[in-house]
């Protein structure tokens, strides 16, 4: 690869160098890597970043994690080994499900990059985020069109000629609506968002409070790492709910809360396997007394709300640790929590486009147009993120006592991805082999679901999901 940049390396370090540096930055028991094994290799998701590296080493991370917390619960019978294949782990990755034999188009039409700003001389890109109605209409009524399905992608277009791309992104943070300019990296690097990123951990471990240690029931015969672990999931997107559905995988009790006025992507069939779900309404006091019941008894509350939107309704960090000593509270956002950008509105594909991800994407293919990356690697990866934090924060928390936070930002796992390294030019019409082997089917309360199983594998308790995926509301809101 010609002009490489000094600033990052064009020749990945591996998944297992990956797996190692994350196990290391969260100070785990280095000798405990020597039962993990990330093996295989990934065809038909061609991108010159490393992102099977990413999303098998951070699932690796999350699998081990789970094993040293059995360990603790099960002494006598030792430690159990990992394997991650990185094909299962990029197929897992990309979100592939069905139900009744359909595979449901998850985007909206007004979603996506376009090209903006030549009627002003000033021509480059913006990617919209419309999947949730109410930001295509806000969207839609920033650039002077008619809200609603009946408008058409063209006239989006057609209006973002007269739009330079920061000034539109500018004016959509504004109100609040997710869209993100097209960078460089090299603009991403003059941005005051990124230092902020790049001086914090990708996965932050940080003591809130004081608790004694929590003693867990020892484990019975063939029961999962985490069997008995109560996790509170309030999150919808993607990398939340992906966290909470791998320590699902692992054993963990949890319940799934929505609010029964918030929209939910068609993605919850699948991200909702080995669930239980519940709705509470936190705008009125029964919903927050409901809440206040169930994290009296939790030992995980995982939340992906903007930065200080549950702290309003009085769910914020040091109020949950007071509420339940012990208590390991993580947070998902996308752009961090400091800074000029914290509290945007973001998702994968944005940060992807913000980061300078898309160009540099679109620049190693050779066509010059932003691509992105083959599947959802920053929501994926992230989520496997979280659950590796979660887990070694529960290890400390058993070790040291004390409440612990855990965060993980979508802008922190895009800067990780971008440290491992670049590939070298990859074919990208490289088909992919067959997905059929690393599916499951199972009955749910969305009907006939045929979805990829998880990727990681233990050596003596099989993963599984305890619950089938049901619709918000579906079972009542208690353990």
């Amino acid at each position: 690869m010609k002009n490489a940049r000094s600033d990052e390396s064009w020749a990945a370090a591996g998944a297992t160098a990956a797996l190692a540096e994350l196990w290391g930055q969260c100070g785990l028991a280095p000798q405990a890597l020597e039962r993990a094994a990330l093996t295989g290799s990934a065809r038909g998701f061609a991108s010159s970043f490393a992102v099977a590296d990413m999303v098998q080493a951070s699932v690796g991370a999350a699998a081990l994690a789970a094993t040293e917390i059995g360990a603790l619960r099960r002494p006598d019978l030792g430690a159990q080994t990992v394997g991650v294949d990185a094909q299962h782990a990029v197929f897992e990755s990309s979100g592939f499900f069905t139900l009744d034999g359909q595979e449901p188009d998850l985007w909206s039409p007004i979603s996506g990059l376009y090209a903006c700003g030549a009627a002003l001389g000033a021509p480059g890109w913006v990617r919209i985020h419309a999947n949730f109605d109410h930001h295509r209409d806000g969207a839609l009524a920033l650039l002077g069109l008619e809200p609603g399905s009946r408008t058409p992608r063209a006239a989006v277009e057609q209006a973002l000629q007269h739009w330079r791309a920061e000034d539109f992104e500018a004016r959509a943070a504004e109100r609040g609506l997710p869209v993100a300019a097209l960078r460089s990296h090299e603009q991403w690097l003059a941005q005051e968002q990124q230092a902020e990123i790049a001086s914090q951990p990708l996965v932050e471990l940080v003591r809130i409070g004081d608790a004694a240690p929590q003693t867990w029931p020892q484990l019975g015969d063939g029961q999962r790492p985490l069997a008995g672990i109560k996790l509170l999931d309030l999150t919808r997107i993607l990398s939340g709910p992906a966290a909470a559905r791998t320590l699902a995988a692992y054993g963990a009790e949890v319940l799934m809360i929505n609010g029964p006025h918030l929209p939910n992507i068609d993605a919850i069939a699948d991200l909702s396997r080995g669930k239980r779900s519940a709705q509470l309404d936190l705008r009125t006091e029964p919903g927050r007394a409901g809440l206040q019941s169930l994290v009296s008894a939790a030992h995980v509350f995982l939340q992906a709300y903007r930065p200080g939107a549950l702290e309003a309704r009085g769910f914020g960090d040091q109020a949950l640790a007071q509420l339940r000593p012990g208590l390991v509270v993580a947070e998902l956002c996308a752009y961090g929590w400091q800074g000029p950008w914290a509290g945007r509105r973001g998702f994968d594909s944005l940060v992807q486009t913000a980061t300078g991800i898309n160009a540099d994407e679109g620049m190693a293919e050779g066509g010059g147009k932003p691509r992105v990356l083959p599947m959802q690697a920053l929501d994926y990866g992230a989520g496997f993120l979280l659950a590796f934090g979660i887990q070694a924060a529960l290890l400390k928390q058993a070790t040291e006592g004390g409440s612990w936070r855990v965060r993980v930002s979508l802008a922190g796992a895009a800067h990780w991805l971008r440290s491992l390294g670049r590939v070298a030019p990859p074919q990208w019409d490289e088909a992919r082999p067959d997905i059929a082997p690393y599916l499951e089917t199972l009955d749910s309360g969305f009907g006939r679901l045929q979805a990829v199983r998880h990727c990681a594998q233990f050596s003596r308790t099989p993963v599984a999901w305890d619950h089938p995926s049901a619709p918000p509301g579906s079972q009542p809101p208690r353990w």
